[in-house]
């Protein structure tokens, strides 16, 4: 991709409202533009990171043995007067009536729905355990939305829904989506510790929020600082017994500050281990029971053939708030570091003088060598001076920099840089090629 043809409107100041770091490096580096309080239009490289984000959390969804489905995000009223939530779950709701004045709403989470799905076509317990899920646009009317995409209005979100005979098995579906979550969070560079959590509006008596340790993140938690060590469990585990793994991470202290128990923290946990941190949630898992399905009558017929209503579990992911956690998680005064699995680009080959014959051939043979070699590559050519042209790679945050200038090919080298560690080498270009598509 050419940066001449490229859409990429990036400011050198932040606007004077964005009051964190990962909302001030995004409307910096062109990912987002705030279109009202809480809601953003999504610009070329903030939606390639987006798309990237979105299918890791797939990826790892579906290796657990959930089934995706696609879900409308206007949902009717009536449903949610079903279940009981419709005037419990507050302002936050966003209600709305069509031109036939029915009561809809845009969906802030979709267990009403699902569960219509689900006792729409499921009616016996031969076909679970069933998982299903979602990624679709969210809503919820913040009183205050602020901190850009860590908390806006709109927002993208994975939602996983699932369904079991009894409470033994939905336990073990849980258990599936709480290693799944440690994989999905691994895998963008991120430690997540899995923490004790309130349920909230959902319902339930076990939840679990991922906290991902970040100095400017949103709240402050206390854990065990060998959870934060610990390695991700990998796709490779036994899936149909994951009670250990789940025992060894809840076994040790972690919480968030309003589950904080300070004098328990000092007894369980030795002090050198005794870590406080501020943290950012990225997802969220609830068991809740019979909660939706008593009221909505989701049953299915038992081994006995006596009907009996399924078990549930939801499981939250924050897409796009991910971009959010991401960047506060990684970041230097000069822009975002974003970790290789998630970046926009894998390289940006910077030209320092387009207008030279030579340069501009040795770059576009670059780039086309890079493509041939499945690397993604954004590739500078336009007539800015040197130094905004780095400021740039910088701010945007793509993990590798290949500078080819005039003076450097004459010598026979051009540079490249790791922007995570800032390391700069001077190579012959087959080196650095050889080196960027190892």
């Amino acid at each position: 991709m050419r940066l001449s043809r490229y859409f990429l409107p990036t400011l050198k100041e932040a606007p004077s409202d964005a009051q964190i770091v990962s909302h001030q490096l995004m409307l910096r580096a062109g990912l987002i533009r705030q279109e009202a309080a809480g809601i953003y239009a999504w610009l070329p490289l903030g939606l390639r990171v987006l798309r990237k984000i979105e299918q890791i959390v797939r990826e790892e969804m579906n290796r657990a043995g959930a089934i995706e489905i696609l879900m409308p995000t206007l949902q009717l009223a009536d449903l949610w007067r079903e279940s009981g939530r419709y005037d419990d779950y507050g302002d936050e709701m966003l209600r709305i009536k069509d031109r036939h004045d029915r009561d809809l709403l845009f969906g802030p989470t979709a267990e009403e729905v699902v569960t219509e799905i689900f006792r729409a076509y499921v009616k016996s317990y031969k076909a679970l355990p069933l998982n299903l899920y979602n990624i679709q646009w969210k809503f919820r009317d913040e009183r205050r939305p602020r901190f850009g995409v860590m908390r806006g209005r709109e927002f993208l979100m994975k939602d996983a829904y699932s369904f079991d005979i009894d409470e033994a098995a939905a336990r073990k579906s849980y258990n599936r989506m709480f290693v799944a979550y440690l994989n999905t969070f691994a895998r963008m560079g991120l430690k997540a510790v899995p923490m004790k959590a309130d349920p909230g509006p959902i319902g339930g008596d076990l939840s679990h929020e991922f906290i991902v340790l970040a100095d400017t993140g949103e709240s402050e938690v206390f854990c065990d600082r060998k959870l934060v060590e610990m390695p991700a469990p990998g796709g490779d585990v036994d899936w149909d017994d994951l009670q250990a793994v789940v025992d060894g991470r809840t076994a040790l202290y972690a919480a968030t500050e309003d589950m904080h128990d300070a004098a328990r923290f000092e007894r369980e946990t030795a002090e050198g281990d005794r870590l406080s941190a501020r943290g950012i949630e990225v997802g969220h898992i609830f068991y809740f029971g019979t909660k939706y399905s008593a009221p909505m009558k989701a049953k299915v017929a038992g081994p006995d053939g006596k009907d009996v209503e399924i078990h549930g579990g939801s499981y939250g992911v924050g897409v796009s708030r991910l971009l959010g956690a991401i960047i506060e998680a990684g970041h230097d005064e000069s822009g975002i570091i974003w970790p290789d699995a998630v970046a926009p680009f894998d390289v940006v080959v910077i030209n320092l003088r387009s207008s030279d014959a030579a340069c501009s051939a040795a770059c576009e043979d670059a780039v086309a060598k890079l493509e041939a070699a499945g690397k993604e590559v954004l590739y500078d050519d336009t007539d800015e001076r040197p130094g905004g042209k780095f400021a740039t790679a910088d701010l945007i945050g793509i993990p590798w920099q290949l500078t080819i200038g005039p003076k450097g090919l004459a010598d026979g080298v051009v540079e490249l840089k790791r922007r995570a560690t800032g390391e700069k080498i001077s190579v012959p270009l087959d080196e650095a090629m050889a080196r960027l598509t190892a």
